[in-house]
């Protein structure tokens, strides 16, 4: 009886997204040293954007972590930029990153309006997103690639339907041979709708991900990790790496870790409680706090993507001029 209780996907309506309207579109893109915004200063924001610098002039690793809202946001190319200039050297997300960076490579537009959309069961419904994203997962499966390599491939070999994306975080990561690794909470994104979805591929290529994201977690010694409002994903995987690493001997003790987001939880270092909800906030106990008990650093900087991010670029690119 159990297992015929599965519903048949087969029958699912889909809808092509060149009329959708989005939320966040191409064109609105903040440039570098170009648009203005605010600048952002925070008690040990100097010192991580030193030891930033000092990793990279040392040959160590800059980790960037982050959560969707990034890219919609319109700062990919902060991201791109960080990247070109060898600053940033493993790209790491969650699933709806990646479809917000593959909507903008090929429709210049992504973020559906959510609330109308559910009412009828058209919401993640988009033909391309779905079976061109599936498509390129299941050959990466098939050939032994990871979920961000697939992606990154798929959008390489197919210029005719991705006119923008030179402004596409994962393509460029793929063109630079920087890992972009891509954590996969099956049944969280809208390309699991989609009737072509093959699970076991999407697995498959996130493994593949997940061991490439412990690579540079072992090499992460005199190294930074940051977070940029990836609250559970992110957190939770840098972890799981974390320990793998340390648990095949890998010295990664002399490391500095860094979460931006709007929850400001305070003193974040101080012995808390499980009757507090702050807790419960993963990147406080798996970011910031675990992972420096035994040496380095650990902040929790509280603050808006569209000004840390910028803030971040324009500090770092001045102090590796120096």
């Amino acid at each position: 009886m159990r297992k015929e209780q599965s519903l048949d996907f087969s029958g699912i309506t889909t809808y092509s997204a060149q009329n959708r309207i989005n939320l966040v579109t191409i064109d609105k893109l903040m440039v570098p040293g170009v648009t203005p915004h605010e600048v952002y200063t925070a008690d040990g924001f100097d010192e991580l954007i030193e030891r930033i610098v000092k990793a990279r002039k040392n040959d160590r690793p800059v980790i960037w972590s982050m959560g969707a809202h990034v890219v919609k946001n319109h700062l990919s190319r902060y991201i791109i930029e960080l990247m070109k200039t060898g600053i940033i050297t493993h790209i790491a997300a969650n699933g709806a990153t990646s479809i917000h960076d593959f909507e903008l490579a090929y429709l210049g537009g992504t973020s559906e309006d959510v609330p109308t959309a559910i009412e009828d069961g058209s919401f993640g419904m988009w033909e391309e997103t779905g079976a061109w994203m599936n498509e390129a997962i299941q050959y990466g499966a098939a050939h032994g690639m990871g979920y961000g390599e697939a992606l990154g491939y798929y959008i390489d070999i197919h210029p005719e339907k991705f006119p923008n994306r030179e402004d596409c975080i994962l393509w460029n990561a793929y063109k630079l041979d920087i890992p972009a690794t891509y954590a996969i909470a099956l049944g969280t994104d809208i390309i699991h709708q989609h009737p072509t979805c093959d699970m076991a591929a999407i697995g498959a290529c996130s493994g593949v991900d997940f061991k490439r994201m412990a690579y540079s977690v072992a090499r992460l010694d005199g190294g930074v990790f940051l977070n940029f409002g990836s609250s559970v994903i992110g957190p939770e995987v840098f972890l799981k790496t974390l320990s793998i690493a340390r648990n095949l001997g890998y010295p990664t003790f002399h490391i500095t870790t860094a979460n931006f987001d709007l929850v400001n939880l305070g003193n974040y270092r101080c012995k808390i409680g499980y009757e507090d909800p702050n807790y419960y906030y993963r990147p406080r106990k798996n970011i910031v706090n675990r992972p420096t008990c035994k040496g380095g650093m650990g902040w929790h900087f509280v603050g808006d993507h569209l000004v840390t991010i910028p803030t971040l670029y324009d500090r770092v690119k001045e102090e590796m001029q120096k």
